[in-house]
């Protein structure tokens, strides 16, 4: 993809021995965004789960697999998007062998803003979704609540517009199989709105 793909590369090898916060050192890797580089749609999720952390790819573990699942309904091609998350490093707290999975604090998703402010100025996407309340303070500036912001557009300070929803590590969390199912609906509604407008 000529220069801008150098650029990424290049941007992607400097993110991948990140020290801006302390999270990189219990962390095995850092997990980068992917996708075509000249994507028009861009989701950003929260960081980095477990199965990403070892793999070292965004969006390949459980959450991930409910996101495949989501996009195919929403008739959204994962690989015509570029997916990437708001704090690169997975934030952990360990129970015996088990990492579970703690929230990034406010210091964590601002001295990992540097790295999305690239990802967008090179990807230069139409429409950004933010997955999570996460990704939508570190795209918006300031603490979101996803009920009152999801469903309409967001102007961006850059430019372009963010649409929030709800992440799909959400949805696992559900137990009711018929509430499950409604949220599930209605987070692909929010993907096929996104893409509508990208």
């Amino acid at each position: 993809m000529g220069l801008g793909n150098t650029e990424w590369q290049a941007l992607r090898a400097e993110a991948m021995i990140c020290t801006r916060c302390p999270l990189f050192a219990p962390a095995t890797q850092t997990v980068f965004g992917e996708g075509p580089l000249d994507a028009s749609l861009m989701l950003v999720g929260e960081q980095p789960g477990d199965q990403e952390d070892r793999d070292g790819h965004p969006f390949v573990g459980p959450a991930g697999r409910v996101l495949d699942r989501a996009l195919g309904e929403a008739g959204i091609l994962r690989e015509r998007i570029y997916l990437t998350n708001a704090v690169k490093h997975f934030k952990f707290e360990p129970r015996g062998k088990r990492r579970l999975h703690a929230r990034p604090n406010a210091g964590e998703i601002q001295a990992c803003r540097w790295w999305l402010d690239q990802e967008i100025a090179m990807i230069r996407p139409r429409v950004i979704v933010a997955l999570g309340a996460t990704a939508a303070r570190s795209l918006l500036g300031h603490v979101v609540t996803i009920g009152k912001m999801r469903g309409k557009p967001h102007q961006l300070p850059g430019g372009g517009n963010a649409w929030v929803t709800i992440h799909p590590s959400a949805l696992l969390r559900l137990r009711d199989r018929t509430q499950a199912e409604h949220e599930f609906q209605r987070f692909v509604t929010d993907l096929r709105t996104a893409q509508r407008h990208a």
